[in-house]
């Protein structure tokens, strides 16, 4: 299992006990640096950016995404009426695959309609507003994806139009096109697929008004190349004259937020076995799914070893094994590090675990604020 990097910030003096255990904390200061980041690279290169909503949609950060980016890119229905609720600018919807009953608001709604196939957009071709720009997500058959259930362009992909099969009356109607085949990757991933796109795309780019590129750039990561990232993002536009779009999701929170929670109890099994109020099936299914072992705030090199998961009767419910620094006893607070993007937007009730708290810190400020807590109502209502 890969242990996934984790930049503590300014989380490296924050203290844990200030806030109640399971909760996230995001930190305002980290998401303004990062959108800092991202409103440099629109500046410089002329290209719009979007929040992908999938990622992190966090609305009470609403208004710093807002000012600094161009809109979000949203997944369906839902996320494009929080969209329009609480966030400006643009708003550009792709789905797999629309349903009927979502259509006439999501084109009421949406800016940009991408669809995922030629008979898709034929489809909704009647309902289709003359304000609304559409799209097709074009699948490019080069894979950059280092985890197969992650990467779009896996063998017999659902996601995307494949690029070998797209003919010119496929184009009709279409304004722009969209490709997302990366997953929390630098910037040369991104020119090998777009060299890859254009080896295969036998197209008159005066037809388009934008390219969208997609999601997966992490831009505010420190080893980012961003500055050939803008000079490439010059390139293309000026070569194909469409505006180019991207859609970073992981890269407005990155590093801006922890997951706190409690060691309850402590056993032996040829090891130390810790029980603690945060599950990884609950609230970072990604440790399964991928799977991956996220960084652990403190970790000590000095400590032994103790395997950590949830209270969950799955057996699989492992976040670890971490070297947690003393005490390690019960009522030991941890914090798990990067889990403000898809942790948050993914947790669940399964076992009847509590969803975690959470928080708002801004560690320029030191001000804090519980944005959102749960209880077993939220259990209890969901299914009946």
């Amino acid at each position: 299992m890969e242990t996934q990097a984790g930049d503590p910030g300014a989380f490296a003096h924050f203290d844990l006990s200030r806030v109640d255990s399971p909760a996230f904390v995001v930190d305002a200061a980290k998401i303004r640096q990062n959108l800092e980041i991202l409103a440099d690279i629109k500046k410089r290169s002329g290209v719009k950016i979007l929040s992908a909503m999938k990622a992190f949609s966090m609305w009470e950060l609403a208004p710093l995404i807002s000012e600094a980016l161009d809109g979000c890119c949203t997944s369906g229905l839902w996320e494009a009426r929080l969209a329009k609720d609480k966030y400006s600018g643009e708003i550009s919807t792709y789905c797999a695959a629309f349903k009927d009953a979502d259509m006439v608001e999501i084109v009421q709604i949406s800016d940009h309609i991408i669809f995922n196939t030629p008979k898709q957009h034929q489809r909704f071709k009647h309902i289709l507003e003359e304000n609304v720009d559409v799209g097709l997500r074009i699948n490019p058959l080069h894979s950059e994806g280092e985890v197969e259930k992650y990467d779009p362009c896996q063998p017999h992909s659902r996601l995307g139009f494949p690029i070998d099969q797209l003919k010119p009356e496929h184009l009709k109607g279409i304004d722009g096109l969209h490709f997302h085949t990366l997953c929390e990757q630098g910037f040369i991933p991104l020119e090998r697929t777009w060299n890859a796109i254009e080896s295969q795309l036998d197209i008159d780019y005066n037809q388009l008004k934008w390219l969208n590129f997609g999601g997966g750039h992490h831009i505010t990561r420190d080893d980012y190349d961003r500055e050939s990232l803008v000079e490439f993002l010059i390139k293309v536009q000026s070569k194909t004259g469409s505006q180019i779009y991207l859609e970073p999701g992981e890269a407005i929170a990155l590093d801006a937020g922890i997951l706190v929670g409690e060691i309850l109890d402590i056993f032996d099994n040829g090891m130390k076995v810790g029980i603690t109020d945060i599950s990884a099936t609950c609230h970072m299914p990604d440790v399964i799914e991928a799977p991956y072992r996220p960084a652990m705030l403190d970790e000590s090199e000095n400590s032994d070893f103790i395997r950590l998961g949830g209270q969950s009767c799955l057996a699989g419910d492992i976040i670890g094994d971490y070297r947690v620094s003393a005490p390690q006893e019960i009522g030991r607070r941890i914090a798990f590090l990067d889990q403000a993007h898809y942790s948050m937007v993914k947790t669940n009730t399964f076992n009847g675990v509590p969803l975690p708290s959470i928080w708002l810190w801004d560690s320029e400020t030191d001000e804090l604020r519980c944005i959102k807590s749960f209880d077993w109502h939220n259990f209890r209502d969901r299914l009946s």
